[in-house]
């Protein structure tokens, strides 16, 4: 928020102490100003009379003629020359916050695009998704920590309520990530990504039933297309596994079910925390929630010596890894931070663009053989995500009397 700003000058001699009379009345407060006289305040009996008088039931104030404004010699006010600044300052001032924006969904494209190729890089050779998943949030934690010591970002103070309302959140992000990673393992980059087209289906079905909010006609005629170019792409997908299909169509009900969770839980005003920080505290939880079930399913397989012993450079293995937690922990704080800036229903759209082009590039780069009927099913799908988008701003007509 910006203000008037209001400089004093130098010679500004201390304030003298007011002869103003305060009234309390039906809750707000009222001031009695003095009338000046020759630049010297002068609280007159008429004025009194003229301010306020006192009834049975309390005080009753009126307003107060013949006020003069008082002339200062020691106070200079800047707030109408600040407010007649050239005309493209405005200007100038959208332009920037224009250019800034550009440059976030450019870096969350960027990042989203390097995470998901070193990803699969890594997935493709190092079978171990739930040990992959932990490390990601171990860099992203490390990353959070990092902030909060050198004040790059405001640490937040956690009261123990907050924690039990964040946990939810916390399990289910756990699992979306989870899910997608093994999805990743399985299937192509572009299948993974034209199954998880499907989360305003799952996100419209959640809200129905935990929320209430039913969906417009508007809304379902636009799911109609995504859940058709979905079932379409399946069936000519080159890689299709029922695991990597099953896994990415659980990451789509655990992630839609975090959004759920946030609506239902994270709905007092004194305990809303912003996104970024909300982010940040969930990605630490995940990372101990995580560590007792990649020590059970999986052991430790992350260390050197055991790299070394299955055979994989661990160099090259080490580095893409942490690229991908990098990049994978970049995107989603690059994605609050847009989030932040703009509507729900801009940064959704820009979310289908994004999921266009994580599908273009992986394509290209993995040399991914996609059939014309793939093609169309995933482009049908993705068009439901951008018309679906579009729709939900649509407001139901209410009933007038």
């Amino acid at each position: 928020m910006q203000g008037a700003a209001i400089a004093f000058s130098p010679s500004l001699s201390p304030l003298a102490p007011s002869n103003r009379k305060h009234f309390l009345n039906g809750g707000h407060f009222y001031t009695a100003l003095p009338r000046f006289v020759n630049g010297a305040s002068k609280l007159s009996p008429s004025t009194l009379k003229s301010s306020c008088s006192l009834k049975p039931n309390g005080w009753i104030v009126r307003p107060i003629p013949e006020f003069v404004e008082p002339r200062s010699d020691g106070v200079v006010a800047r707030a109408a020359a600040e407010s007649a600044s050239p005309a493209e300052t405005p200007r100038s001032k959208s332009l920037v916050d224009t250019l800034v924006l550009g440059s976030l969904f450019g870096a969350w494209y960027l990042f989203n695009i390097y995470f998901n190729i070193y990803n699969k890089q890594v997935l493709k050779v190092f079978h171990y998704p739930m040990t992959i998943t932990n490390a990601q949030f171990a860099v992203g934690s490390a990353l959070v920590l990092f902030m909060w010591t050198f004040n790059l970002y405001k640490r937040p103070k956690i009261t123990g309520s907050q924690l039990v309302a964040i946990l939810p959140l916390a399990v289910v992000h756990t699992l979306g990530n989870l899910f997608t990673n093994m999805s990743l393992g399985k299937v192509a980059v572009s299948f993974t990504h034209t199954i998880k087209a499907m989360e305003p289906f799952f996100s419209v079905v959640l809200s129905a039933l935990f929320l209430g909010e039913l969906p417009t006609l508007w809304v379902v005629s636009s799911l109609l297309p995504i859940v058709g170019g979905v079932a379409l792409a399946s069936m000519t997908e080159a890689s299709f596994n029922w695991a990597g299909f099953w896994s990415a169509m659980a990451s789509n009900l655990t992630n839609q079910s975090r959004n759920v969770f946030s609506k239902k839980f994270m709905v007092k005003k004194e305990d809303s925390l912003d996104n970024i920080t909300l982010f940040s505290i969930i990605t630490i939880m995940s990372f101990f929630l995580m560590i007792p079930i990649t020590l059970t399913m999986e052991g430790v397989k992350f260390t050197p010596a055991y790299l070394e012993a299955s055979g994989f450079n661990i160099k090259e293995l080490l580095t893409r890894s942490l690229v991908a937690a990098l990049c994978f922990h970049a995107y989603q704080q690059v994605s609050y931070m847009i989030l932040q800036r703009v509507s729900p229903v801009t940064h959704s759209v820009g979310n289908c663009v994004k999921r266009v082009v994580v599908i273009v590039t992986s394509v290209l780069f993995f040399r991914t053989p996609v059939s014309p009927i793939n093609s169309i099913g995933t482009g049908i799908a993705l068009a439901g995500v951008f018309l679906y988008s579009r729709v939900k701003r649509i407001k139901p007509k209410t009933k007038t009397a």
